[in-house]
């Protein structure tokens, strides 16, 4: 039950925040939404307020919403074939853009509450290589050889990169900048060898400003990161690694058993990879649907709304036989049956 109840919560939150993009943006350029819908299959429950139906779906992987002129011509000014360019490119991508602004939302959360490492040393190991060199707690890293560093995750991995080699760290200590020299300390682990100096890092809760600071440079690093494992997947320097939902639900109800906030922060990396998918220029995704704007763009008139319908249904049509060989793949590699 924990399990479904956490995998309920966050696939509803990430559905949620992109339908309600792409409806926020419809309704400020002007364009008449006639459903907005959480789910698929038959309506759970329904209400009409204005000219819009809000719906729950009994199945909740997905949503929708459904605008005057989305998939057909019509005459109605407020459809959206006849809105301009910009405006329909702004309501089509405000989906996948606030999945990364939920993202933002979780990782803040989590900074808020749980507490962010900054790259001040909060204590020291007697003995260790960094007491050894003459660091002192208070002393905020600034410089490791010729990197200059603003986190603490650039700290450690500079220094578990150079297990026996001689760095040196540059620190502010009060107003002074000072140098030290400081050989890691190699120790072996199951990912082979690293190094560390005998240091522990500051943490800062319920620091706002400092909590919402580090969540943006988490999204942005979350997000090169799986462009860049895109791009080694496409040169086949990596192997193709896809999780689907039932995948998915798994790691959710594993997440759900450590806590709260292992949850969020597995809910923030599922909406920022839920978010580039979506971007993918895939038909039937909402890339496909920007690239055939952009298309019409090009061309200076759209095409045919049947034969790109058709297009939509066949790139659907592929996403749901991919949709079922990830779900066998997925069940043999978490053991499910």
């Amino acid at each position: 039950m924990q399990t479904f109840f956490a995998s309920i919560f966050v696939l509803g939150i990430l559905i949620f925040f992109h339908e309600l993009g792409h409806f926020i943006i419809a309704k400020w350029v002007g364009i008449k939404v006639n459903e907005f819908s959480l789910g698929f299959g038959p309506k759970f429950v329904d209400f009409k307020r204005g000219e819009t139906i809000y719906s729950v779906r009994v199945f909740p992987l997905g949503g929708f919403v459904k605008m005057e002129g989305e998939d057909e011509k019509t005459e109605d000014e407020r459809g959206f074939s006849n809105k301009p360019i910009w405006q329909r490119i702004s309501v089509v991508s405000a989906g996948p853009f606030m999945n990364f602004v939920l993202a933002l939302i979780l990782i803040w959360i989590i900074g808020f509450f749980t507490g962010i490492t900054t790259n001040v040393i909060h204590e020291i190991t007697p003995g260790g290589p960094a007491d050894i060199a003459g660091l002192k707690p208070g002393d905020r890293i600034i410089q490791i050889n010729d990197y200059k560093v603003d986190e603490w995750d650039e700290v450690v991995s500079i220094i578990s990169r150079n297990p026996g080699k001689e760095l040196t760290i540059g620190v502010m200590r009060g107003t002074d900048i000072e140098q030290y020299q400081v050989v890691p300390e190699t120790v072996k682990s199951e990912m082979g060898e690293r190094g560390i100096i005998g240091i522990k890092s500051q943490i800062l809760k319920h620091d706002f400003l400092k909590s919402l600071q580090y969540a943006f440079k988490k999204v942005i690093w979350v997000i090169v990161n799986i462009i860049a494992g895109i791009v080694l997947m496409i040169q086949k320097r990596a192997a193709v690694d896809i999780i689907g939902p039932v995948g998915i639900i798994y790691l959710v109800g594993e997440a759900a058993r450590f806590g709260i906030f292992d949850l969020l922060s597995l809910a923030s990396f599922i909406s920022i990879n839920l978010g580039l998918f979506n971007l993918l220029p895939i038909p039937a995704l909402d890339g496909g649907r920007i690239f055939f704007i952009l298309v019409e763009l090009v061309r200076g008139k759209p095409l045919d709304p049947n034969k790109e319908g058709l297009i939509h249904f066949i790139g659907f049509a592929i996403l749901m036989l991919l949709m079922f060989l990830v779900l066998f793949k997925d069940i043999v590699r978490f053991n499910l049956l």
